[in-house]
């Protein structure tokens, strides 16, 4: 298929769930944040999955074909896993800067990093056994990881990060072993920290895909439209992206306003595009999200083009989540159209 629709993680979490106003309120949790939740605990579990069905349900309602669990069950993309691993210390936190600046507290490492059990798997498996499309799973990177963590054994920050991704593959082999169609590494920090992700960003995210087998993706932006509001018109970090081993690169152009020429720069790669603004509570037409995809077109193949949001939805109304992506499925269908009839 032409043109294939996703989001690239998130979809909005009901208030009955999460304190959305708490969440929209701080930068992204690093550690946990049990204290978002609004349900009991010993309700939690049960309520994360009824929110996650509904997620499900809206994704297939607005006609995506490759469907993710909504990362419902997340305080932010990439707590789940980076509080998990062994040799960190959640209890007594370090403190890091976010890519805003500020200080947030961190995951403190305090010994070899090491993967203990499976983390997404259970959530994997329900999102296969209440779908039957194709199904993406998210994960945070190795290099964002040690970018959010405070580093209290490690020698270098290199070998940390090898660490990472040694414990990230094992659960990536995992995903895909029970049924994953696409395992997204999310990697926003490479485009905040350009300069040590030259130096082994690309190294540890391809250790982190040794040996995986499957479609991969790799996530990268400008951050959260509802947190970071001005934004370059170009990355720091992408074409580097050629050298990595994932096949789709997603990135953000709606809301930058992304010069798409860069993208010549990444011939042998699927294009996940960001092509809905997240910063704008309108629903755009269907015409103009796909005006912003012909602009990619003059640089990449249509077989290599898949559309999504700009990434963040989580903080975005449900209403204006779900019209959103039913326009984005009706512009991919004008695409195809339009590529058909020429």
């Amino acid at each position: 298929m032409l043109f294939p629709t996703t989001i690239v993680g998130s979809y909005p979490q009901p208030d009955w769930l999460i304190d959305r106003v708490k969440l929209a309120g701080r930068f992204p949790p690093r550690v946990r944040a049990k204290e978002l939740w609004r349900v009991e605990e010993p309700y939690l579990k049960q309520a994360m999955e009824d929110a996650t069905i509904l997620a499900i349900k809206a994704q297939e309602d607005a006609g995506l074909d490759i469907i993710t669990d909504g990362e419902i069950r997340r305080e932010s993309y990439s707590n789940r896993i980076a509080t998990a691993l062994e040799g960190i210390d959640i209890d007594n936190p370090g403190v890091g800067l976010d890519r805003s600046g500020h200080p947030n507290p961190v995951p403190r490492i305090v010994g070899k990093i090491k993967r203990v059990h499976p983390i997404e798997l259970e959530d994997l498996l329900f999102l296969k056994a209440n779908t039957r499309k194709k199904i993406k799973i998210t994960v945070p990177g190795p290099f964002t990881m040690l970018q959010q963590a405070q580093n209290d054994f490690y020698a270098t920050e290199e070998e940390a990060a090898m660490d990472y991704a040694a414990a990230l593959n094992e659960e990536i082999k995992d995903l895909f072993a029970h049924g994953a169609d696409v395992v997204q590494v999310d990697e926003p920090y490479m485009q905040a920290r350009p300069e040590k992700a030259k130096q082994y960003g690309i190294q540890a995210l391809n250790r982190a895909l040794l040996d995986v087998g499957g479609t991969t993706a790799v996530h990268i932006c400008f951050g959260y439209a509802a947190v970071i509001h001005v934004r370059p018109e170009g990355y720091s970090f992408l074409p580097e992206l050629s050298a990595c081993s994932c096949s789709q690169i997603s990135i953000e152009t709606a809301q930058s306003n992304l010069d798409c020429s860069v993208l010549q720069q990444l011939p042998n790669k699927k294009i996940m595009l960001g092509c809905i603004d997240l910063s704008d509570m309108n629903i755009e037409s269907p015409v103009l999200i796909a005006s912003r995809v012909k602009k990619a077109l003059k640089f990449v193949a249509a077989d290599n083009i898949i559309l999504a949001p700009d990434c963040g939805m989580k903080y975005l109304p449900k209403e204006v989540a779900n019209g959103k992506l039913k326009a984005m499925v009706q512009a991919a269908q004008i695409l195809r159209s339009e590529i058909t009839s020429t």
